[in-house]
């Protein structure tokens, strides 16, 4: 009979395993695979002769060819100037992409070297500086580094992502009220902005201390530039500071993380006073964007948790938090 439909499925990591023998690994007698993270895209760890590797398996639908294509463009570029990232590896065809006939329709899957090290949740101030430095390396290259890909606008940051939050949470609310006086508060802003001071390339956009590993000898690897694409530069930094907020509770020691991350760009290249001051608000945006991925993806990520009062806590606890703590718009909320 026919397979009923499906929104999303797991790729069998034992099947993975024998496709990358024969595509990648073909004089190694063995080759293991396993499922290390189910998400927006599924992560697998390979090992082949004691050496490691990651293969990502992108959601039906979520990119196309061509935005996983520059992708990679963007990896090779920093990789090939000695900027610490996970980059894509070919098969022994030279191919890149490979495809897959799953379930819910055809996926793409990708090889990747593994980021030496290990995820921290909290880091020394010397780490953070020099993920800084790390940061500035990369920003140096892909300013004015054009992406065939999304650019990161008000539109899409703010107007998009409350589009899809409003399935979720209804308008009446108070969480949602805010939302929108706050929208509109940052749409303001950015339209004011001296954007001649505002670097602008290509961006990961997703830089926390989910997506860097670290060594014992505090040497940083960035990875998964699935969120890539075009905006201010400094786009990346308001949202690596913003997760230090979120995970650092201490205030003094708090500060003195971001002071670090801070003199660790600047080390390598200065930010202007504009950029800096439209940190916070860039920071704020990141947590609406990142609430309409989690909105959009829910069928295959957050419907676990995903409801109102994980909403209510995030916005009240984190995003609001966040804008007064920065005392954001205050004349405009009265």
């Amino acid at each position: 009979m026919d397979h009923f439909p499906v929104t999303n499925s797991n790729l069998s990591a034992a099947h993975l395993a024998q496709f990358l023998k024969e595509k990648y690994f073909r004089e190694t007698e063995e080759v293991s695979c396993r499922l290390l993270k189910a998400g927006i895209n599924d992560t697998y760890l390979v090992t082949c002769a004691a050496e490691k590797y990651v293969y990502r398996v992108y959601s039906f639908s979520w990119r196309t060819t061509e935005d996983i294509g520059e992708e990679l463009r963007l990896l090779r570029h920093l990789h090939s100037h000695g900027v610490s990232v996970s980059f894509p590896i070919a098969d022994q065809n030279g191919i890149d992409i490979h495809y897959f006939n799953a379930p819910e329709g055809e996926r793409q899957a990708v090889l990747f070297s593994f980021a030496a090290g290990d995820k921290m949740l909290n880091y020394s101030p010397e780490t953070h500086y020099n993920v800084g430095a790390l940061m500035a390396r990369m920003h140096v290259l892909t300013e004015n580094f054009h992406l065939n890909r999304v650019t990161y606008t008000h539109q899409e940051l703010l107007v998009d992502s409350l589009e899809q939050l409003k399935r979720f949470l209804p308008e009446h609310t108070e969480e949602m009220v805010f939302m929108k006086s706050t929208q509109a508060y940052l749409i303001s802003e950015f339209q004011k902005a001296d954007i001649s001071q505002l670097r602008k390339g290509a961006v990961h956009l997703d830089l926390w201390f989910d997506n860097l590993n670290i060594t014992n000898n505090n040497e940083v690897t960035l990875f998964d530039f699935d969120f890539c694409g075009n905006g201010w530069l400094c786009l990346d930094m308001a949202y690596y500071i913003l997760q230090v907020h979120s995970t650092e509770k201490d205030e003094a020691e708090r500060t003195l993380k971001i002071n670090r991350f801070m003199e660790g760009y600047e080390s390598v290249v200065a930010v202007s006073e504009e950029e800096k001051r439209i940190i916070p608000m860039l920071g704020v945006s990141l947590y609406f964007f990142f609430l309409g991925i989690q909105s959009q993806r829910y069928e295959n990520w957050s419907n676990v948790f995903f409801n109102d009062v994980y909403l209510k806590r995030f916005i009240n606890l984190l995003l609001k938090k966040y804008f007064d703590l920065h005392e954001l718009g205050q004349e405009k909320l009265l």
